[in-house]
């Protein structure tokens, strides 16, 4: 897909990835990558005395997943793409934990897709992580992406 076509869909939800667990083992080692090892986050036994009542995935940890989630979607890929790079967000909440085990999946909906010099577009989502069997969404956040074509 053009940029051109994508840009003709702002507005309209455009993705949604596979589903991924946030097991424990992979808290730990983002615990250990981050230096975060709050207990809330490592310490299973601890972790149950906690209104999460047992460990849950790093905010930042769940944020992070963003660019597997999309690279593992049905998003539109834009054509003859050079390079892409996180640019950053405007807007990020985390609405919900993410309990050790439990899966998430990301939803896309495009809100800006512009032409910022010739060959250089900066998209911008909502995206939403979803948690498996859950009513309240792990995050929703506005993140911009600029794309090389």
């Amino acid at each position: 897909m053009t940029p051109q076509e994508l840009a003709a869909k702002v507005g309209e939800k455009i993705g949604t990835s596979e589903w991924v667990e946030m097991s424990q083992e992979k808290i730990n080692m983002f615990a250990d990558a981050t230096g975060d090892h709050q207990f809330i986050h490592v310490n299973e036994e601890a972790a149950k005395m906690t209104p999460f009542g047992g460990t849950i995935a790093h905010g930042f940890m769940t944020l992070s997943m963003m660019p597997y989630l999309g690279a593992n979607s049905d998003t539109p890929k834009l054509d003859g793409v050079k390079m892409g790079v996180n640019y950053g967000g405007n807007k990020c909440r985390f609405l919900s934990p993410v309990r050790a085990g439990k899966r998430i999946r990301g939803h896309w909906k495009l809100t800006e897709m512009i032409e910022k010099r010739p060959g250089q577009w900066q998209q911008t989502c909502e995206v939403t992580m979803e948690i498996e069997g859950e009513d309240t969404p792990a995050l929703i956040c506005e993140w911009i992406t600029l794309y090389f074509v």
